[in-house]
Order: structure tokens, then sequence, then C-alpha cells
């Protein structure tokens, strides 16, 4: 915490020093006059103090050189900054260090976000140094040789959208998990037949399990058609403009299909009392979207022929596209397909296999909560707003930037944790329920030879009661058993059903 002895250095300088509008950094800097280097960890934002012989000097190239050093890099913030620290000086603290690879970055840099060129000759030698270290960030490579600063360019994105995901120790550690072969490890220990029957529950299940997770029931044609594209997903990249247009008209109520981007200011909230709403997340404005979308779609086409692993580049176009939300409606069921979409298209899910990570979500609502809350709520910090009486927002000022460049570490890390939810309870829950329902159906018909439904009906019934069917339900639906035969029925439901 800053005190009159701790002098805040890197971002920390930089932002009180221009007064920038930049959502916080995952990392902030401070330099004591006393004690030695130490830090402090708070909801996944890390605090150090440094001694005072890290102290950077007072100018803005010093603390930009420190900032890149200490604090990794975060463009929202160097963009920000770009828009009103003198050129000149930049200009001549570069020139003080031509070769040097901070400078390096920070005049490549500044080109990229700004747009504007700096009155600097290219350089003519020298090695290249990567943009972003792969040791600390995930990257793609091999990334773009840029001859004027002799940088490369390793960005997951551009200008437009650009997100940055550091490679935390959870993030390696899980990057060790292969998905498809974890999957190809618990389906084969069910019969083939099981597996294709299995298939069609899947379906369900993820479908009704996204529209859930929004506290919509949808009628029988809607679900349909999402289960009709979970069914497409690993065969075609819906990551474009048109087809996620397409898409979203086939997901939502045909009165609120979008022919193009929304045109309106819209926002998450709710009501709370008449004419009162609680916003829990404001959306960018309209005339952010082209930019926005364009953006998000060239950043998946870079992470699709990078070698960008299957869960990190999912979890920045999916995560990416709800934030923008560029539609009135389903943004948030658009934003669990394309989960799948990207899965599918870097072959980690097996063909024939259905992954139903939305499950995982809607039982575990609070890490989904988080997964989003950890952006929204520092933006919502950001943003000025007015509400109307009839609920209709106004935004002040620029805020497309806060949207442009995320940190979506958090993102990515939550993102493994429901796939590996998926895999070990989901797939399993579901193969194991259909595993006990053949041994149960078997037995039963052995007692008594019923048509599917009405053992599909008995079982169902018997396992809402305990393993017991109700005197009324027996009257309304299975008069016709004895009673020998309604004990042994039910036996088999309880052993059917008794856990391993």
């Amino acid at each position: 915490m800053e005190t009159a002895q701790n002098r805040p250095a890197g971002y920390a300088y930089l932002i009180e020093q221009y007064d920038l509008s930049a959502l916080p950094n995952w990392h902030s800097s401070y330099v004591s006059s006393t004690g030695t280097l130490r830090s402090t960890i708070q909801d996944g934002q890390v605090e150090s103090i440094y001694p005072q012989s890290y102290w950077p000097g007072e100018g803005t190239g010093d603390h930009l050189e420190f900032a890149l050093k200490y604090d990794g890099i975060n463009l929202g913030t160097l963009s920000a900054l770009f828009d009103v620290a003198p050129v000149d000086e930049i200009v001549a603290w570069i020139s003080s260090k031509p070769t040097g690879k901070y400078a390096r970055k920070i005049w490549f840099l500044y080109e990229f976000l700004s747009g504007r060129e700096l009155p600097l000759t290219n350089l003519t030698k020298g090695n290249y140094v990567e943009l972003l270290e792969s040791d600390r960030y995930y990257t793609a490579t091999p990334g773009r040789r840029m001859r004027r600063q002799r940088v490369i360019d390793n960005l997951l994105g551009g200008k437009d959208f650009c997100p940055i995901i550091r490679r935390t120790e959870k993030l390696v550690a899980m990057e060790g998990i292969d998905l498809r072969k974890r999957c190809e490890e618990v389906v084969t220990s069910y019969p083939p037949e099981l597996l294709r029957r299995a298939l069609s529950y899947l379906y369900n299940k993820e479908t009704k399990s996204s529209f859930e997770i929004e506290n919509i029931k949808p009628s029988a044609s809607r679900t349909e058609k999402f289960i009709g594209l979970l069914e497409i997903a690993e065969h075609k990249d819906f990551c474009e403009k048109p087809l996620l247009i397409d898409v979203q008209n086939l997901i939502v109520d045909p009165r609120f299909r979008d022919a193009d981007y929304r045109a309106n200011q819209n926002y998450v909230g709710q009501t709370i009392a008449y004419q009162k709403q609680l916003v829990h997340y404001v959306c960018p404005k309209p005339d952010d979207l082209p930019e926005l979308m364009a953006g998000l779609i060239t950043a998946h086409q870079i992470m699709k022929e990078a070698a960008v692993p299957s869960i990190i580049h999912a979890a920045a176009v999916s995560y990416g596209f709800v934030f923008i939300h560029p539609f009135e409606d389903g943004n948030g069921r658009i934003h669990r397909f394309l989960i799948h979409n990207i899965l599918f298209l870097h072959g980690a899910i097996p063909k024939g296999l259905m992954f139903p990570v939305s499950a995982a979500m809607q039982k575990n609502p609070a890490l989904y909560g988080h997964s989003l809350e950890s952006f929204s709520n520092s933006l919502m910090r950001m943003i000025e707003y007015d509400l109307d009486h009839l609920g209709e927002m106004t935004v002040q000022g620029e805020t497309g930037r806060l949207y442009r460049y995320i940190d979506m570490t958090a993102q990515a890390e939550s993102l493994y944790d429901f796939v590996k939810l998926t895999i070990e309870q989901e797939l399993v829950e579901e193969l194991d329920f259909l595993a006990k329902y053949d041994r149960t159906k078997q037995a039963i018909q052995e007692i008594v030879d019923m048509p599917d439904r009405l053992i599909d009906l008995f079982i169902q019934l018997c396992l809402q009661n305990n393993g017991r069917l109700s005197a009324r339900k027996r009257e309304s639906h299975f008069a016709v058993l004895t009673d020998d035969e309604l004990t042994r029925m039910e036996n088999a439901v309880r052993e059917g059903y008794a856990r391993s």
C-alpha cells in the first residue's frame, strides 16, 4: 500500500502523473526508502514494494521501462498514456538507448497503439526481440518480424482488439492436460452403442444448461435449432460476422433477430424497485462495435493460425465476444457456443462426442460469475453513464479502449476449471446414468415386459421418490402391476442406481 515512504513506480506512477483512465494492472509497483523487496497478493492483484535502489528516475521513459520489466505489458494503460504523453520526451528517451530491447518495444507499442509514426530512423542491425516474452505470456508464434524496430510482434490480436493472457502457474500446469486424451480415456470404458445414444442426451443437456444460465425456458423449436448448431460446431468456423449473425437469428425469439450488430446502448442489470435498475455491466457503445468485432475476428484468425493452446484461444474469443456484447439478445449463448466451436477447430474434443461445458458453468455459478466479474467489476468503476426514466442508457466519454485491451488471464483459468469439471464430472455422470439405466431397464423387462415409454416413466418416478413408486403414481400409471411385480421392479431401480 502506498505511504509517504512508498513512491509509485511503473504504471502506478504513469497513471498518477498523467491522470490516466485505465483498468488496473494485475501488478502495481512502489519504491520504498527503507526495507527490502516485498509483495502482497489480494484477489489476484499483486502489489510489490521495491527497495530504493530500484527507483527508475523521474522521466516518462524511465517508468515505461520499469513497467515493462516489472509490471508487464498493459496495452490499455499504454494506449491511454500515448494519447497524452509528450512525444518529444518519448522520442528523446528512445533515442538515448536506440538498441535497448525495452526502448524498441516501447517504440513499437507507441506506433502500434497510437497509429502515429515517431520521427525515428529504422534500425538496420541487432537481434530481433520478442515483444511478449514467451515464458511470461501466451503468444502467437512465430509472430511478425517488424523490421523498423527489429521486434517480433507476437501479440494475440491487433490494434482493434488484443487480449493479453499471462502464463500463470495454474495455466502452465494445466497445459499438460491433453483434453482429447482425457476425453478418450473416459469414453473407452463405455460400450460404443451407449456412447451413440449418449450423444443426444449430451446435446440436450448442453442446450438446456446454456439457456437456464440465463433463466430462459426455450420452446421446442428453439431447443432443436440450438442442438442443430452444436451438431455442426465441429465442421465449420463460425467466428465471422455473417455466421455470427446467422447464429443469433437461430437462437433468439424471432422478434429479436438482428440483421447487424446492435445500434442501441445496452447493459446487463436487474430491476430492484420501480424505475430503479441495478446495473451490473455496461456494454460498449454501438459506434465502437464494428472495430471491436472486426478486431475480435482478426484475433481469432491470428490464434487459429498460431500455436496457441485451444483453451487459451477459446477463452480469449468467447469471453471477448460476451464482453463486447454485439447483439441485443443471445450474447451469452453464443459466447458458450464459441467455446465448443473453437475446441472442435483445435481437435481438442474427439469427433462424435458432445462436451457439456455449460452444465459445469450452471452447476458452479460462483465460479462462472467470477470469470465475468473479474473484468466487469473493474470496468464499472471506470464508466460514467446516465439512465433515464425509461431505462435507456447514455454512456459518457470515450470508452472503447477499455474493451479493446483486456487481460483475460482470469477467464482462461476459469475455462480450464470448467473443462476439467466437464470431463471429470459432467461426462462421467451422464454416461454413468445411461449405463445404469440400461442395466435397470433390462432387469425390469425380465420382471414385466413393458413398453419403453412406461419403463422410462417408472424409473423416473422412482428416482424422484427415493427408489419407490408412490401410491398415487401407481394408481394413475401402473395399476396393472401386482404387488410382487412392483416390489421387484422398485428393487431393480434401487440396485441399478446404487452408488458404485
